[in-house]
């Protein structure tokens, strides 16, 4: 699979698997740690959670497929890249510490290879940071970034003591969602700060968009294929959530689907990209 590399040199598979919504029922448990374990059969590395995702729920269940799968040698840690996020209201700087843990031990793991604030809230920036270098010291984390944050944000967060070391922003970002390209993408290349992008088939519509239909058929692939593909092709790292194993294979083959220019012009057709600035998507 194709990587991208962080600003600290780490290379991130361009396509992982999330878990958002993962983890918020008992009767579900078992069928999603089985789409995590076949994820990892199948080839995927990067996972991605949050303390929030079933309050916690994503994380058990994704640390009890890894568990496994590291017990029974079907991967090593070293080819993992997992990721998780604290919540706003614990992100104060000994709030980060302990929610890193409680995450840490919920995915059995002994560190995270990047640890994320979820959004902004009441903490301080700069005692989030802290929080964050501090575990880094540690070892409990490889790397730490943002998520959710718009232009205005990161240049908050450059002006903190060590916020120069943010390494990702992991916003929503899709084809029908492209209001960062007007200037928080740019600012992100500018700035050598990874893009991650959740829901990158805007939540299943993508998916069954018709307007794609017609391109996706000449190139053999489904609209949602197509969609990580574009996403790829602007060099973004995408973590689409997928539990039936069908999708977990087209999304894995969406990494080898590659879109000429005309494929290109003819999404910006279907697509067009911001003329002006926009309010930053979330969920």
């Amino acid at each position: 699979m194709r990587k991208l590399r962080l600003p600290g040199g780490a290379q991130v598979p361009a396509l992982g698997l999330g878990t958002w919504r993962m983890g918020e029922s008992s009767r579900a448990r078992r069928s999603e740690v089985a789409a995590i374990r076949r994820a990892i059969e199948l080839g995927y590395r990067l996972f991605d959670t949050a303390e929030m995702y079933g309050e916690g729920g994503a994380e058990e269940a994704l640390g009890e497929a890894l568990g496994d799968a590291l017990r029974v040698g079907d991967v090593t840690r070293d080819e993992l890249f997992i990721v998780s996020k604290v919540y706003p209201h614990n992100a104060s700087r000994a709030g980060t510490q302990a929610a890193c843990e409680r995450s840490l031990k919920r995915l059995q793991l002994d560190h995270l290879d990047l640890y994320l604030l979820h959004w902004r809230g009441a903490h301080a920036l700069a005692d989030t940071v802290t929080g964050f270098e501090q575990l880094h010291a540690e070892g409990r984390i490889r790397q730490w970034g943002v998520s959710n944050f718009d232009v205005d944000d990161m240049a908050e967060l450059w002006r903190t003591a060590d916020g120069t070391h943010c390494a990702a922003n992991q916003v929503y970002y899709s084809l029908s969602e492209r209001g960062i390209e007007f200037d928080l993408l740019p600012w992100l290349r500018e700035h050598g700060v990874a893009l991650m992008a959740y829901c990158p088939i805007d939540q299943g519509t993508l998916a069954r968009a018709k307007a794609l239909q017609p391109l996706a058929q000449r190139l053999n692939a489904t609209p949602a294929q197509l969609a990580l593909a574009w996403l790829q092709s602007r060099e973004v790292i995408a973590i689409p959530k997928a539990v039936q194993e069908q999708h977990l294979r087209d999304n894995l083959a969406a990494t080898s689907l590659q879109l000429d220019a005309a494929a290109l012009s003819e999404l910006d057709t279907l697509f067009p990209p911001p003329r002006k600035k926009r309010p930053l998507a979330m969920t």
